[in-house]
């Protein structure tokens, strides 16, 4: 008896870990993409990838025409991905970042991301 509520204890206790997981984030509606990107690193820093994922996804969805700021956030989501080996979602990811490195505004865009995800693509072709 003692084994099965032992049982039925951390089943419980795991499928709510589990559930919190994918729980969407509260991202408030004023806040600056330097506010969302800094609010995902924290995120990603205490593990919570997805919450992160989040964050950045705002960033994408409501400042479309901050060119550096969409870059980072796309390049930061495509990472975690490849963190977490995620490498089906990670390359296309990658590959549409550094596209628009290919087009007439690539010089109003930060050069890191360019260099870092060439990297991180590299690496990931040379594991398929």
């Amino acid at each position: 008896m003692r084994f099965l509520r032992l049982s039925v204890l951390m089943a419980v206790s795991a499928a709510a870990v589990l559930s919190c997981a994918s729980l969407p984030v509260s991202v408030p509606e004023g806040a600056s993409p330097a506010e969302l990107v800094q609010m995902a690193q924290n995120a990603a820093e205490r593990g919570k990838n997805e919450a992160a994922v989040q964050y950045y996804q705002a960033v994408l969805d409501r400042f479309p025409e901050d060119l550096p700021s969409v870059c980072a956030a796309e390049y930061e989501i495509a990472f975690i991905r490849y963190k977490e080996k995620d490498y089906g979602q990670a390359k296309p990811l990658f590959i549409r970042l550094l596209a628009r490195y290919d087009s007439p505004d690539a010089a109003l865009l930060p050069a890191q991301y360019k260099v870092l995800g060439e990297k991180i693509l590299a690496m990931i072709e040379l594991k398929e």
